[in-house]
């Protein structure tokens, strides 16, 4: 496992934000895939750098970045590391679209310098969650939501126990373009979550599933585990693993 620095995005008239570290954990085998895997609200990359660097996934390079720390309005304005800010963890909250296209930069950036033969993802949980589904609309899209143009490719993207930002928006973009139904209904997307989450209640992961499903998304899979609340198991950590090696191609790799 390797360190990486902080880094800071924002640009004139834009909050500028500080990253704090990023734990990077290598492939021990031939590297055929990056993953970006993104924490949840008020923890770091380094957790789940170590329970990844456990995965019976040899061929993945894991990239696990730590928000920035800022003011959330979920804790009355209490600065934590969070991706973006936020109200509510559902999809019927206020969508701070600045800090969501801020991370999702960020995200892509970490992924723009991978080798061209290198297959790339993002995955997270809760928030984390919530920042690789906005991450996926914006690739689908081909722009940030401020316009920008979304720079990599991305070839599977896994949510655990998070929820759809700016759902109500999303079926508008994706028809906009039959450049971006196409890119929608190819993105593998895999999304879990536990019946018992008493944080990001299991109904908005089923409505996440299906404003993504009705926005063009075809390519999902939606697992739910009974009496798991919010955090994550082995059991739903070995359906990740097979989920990843399948989708990209992992589990015809040797070495």
């Amino acid at each position: 496992m390797s360190y990486g620095g902080s880094g800071s995005s924002g640009g004139r008239g834009e909050r500028r934000v500080e990253y704090g570290r990023t734990y990077v954990v290598r492939p021990k085998g031939r590297h055929l895939a990056t993953i970006v895997w993104l924490h949840g609200l008020g923890d770091n990359g380094a957790s789940w750098s170590q329970l990844l660097d456990n995965l019976p996934l040899p061929n993945i390079k894991w990239i696990c970045p730590t928000a920035p720390t800022r003011p959330v309005a979920a804790f009355g304005g209490f600065p934590c590391t969070a991706w973006f800010d936020v109200e509510e963890t559902s999809l019927d909250g206020r969508d701070d679209i600045e800090g969501l296209d801020a991370s999702a930069a960020h995200v892509a950036n970490l992924l723009s310098s991978e080798p061209s033969d290198v297959r790339l993802g993002i995955g997270g949980f809760s928030m984390g969650a919530a920042t690789a589904l906005h991450s996926a609309a914006c690739y689908a899209h081909g722009r940030f939501t401020n316009g920008i143009v979304y720079p990599i490719t991305l070839s599977a993207v896994i949510g655990l126990s998070g929820w759809l930002p700016c759902s109500r928006t999303l079926r508008s973009k994706i028809e906009s373009s039959p450049i971006a139904q196409r890119k929608a209904a190819a993105l593998p997307i895999l999304l879990s979550h536990g019946r018992a989450d008493e944080v990001v209640t299991y109904r908005n992961g089923e409505r996440s599933f299906e404003f993504l499903r009705s926005s063009g998304f075809q390519y999902l899979n939606f697992k739910a585990y009974n009496g798991l609340g919010h955090y994550t198991i082995p059991e739903e950590m070995d359906d990740v693993c097979k989920w990843l090696s399948s989708r990209l191609g992992l589990d015809r790799s040797r070495g």
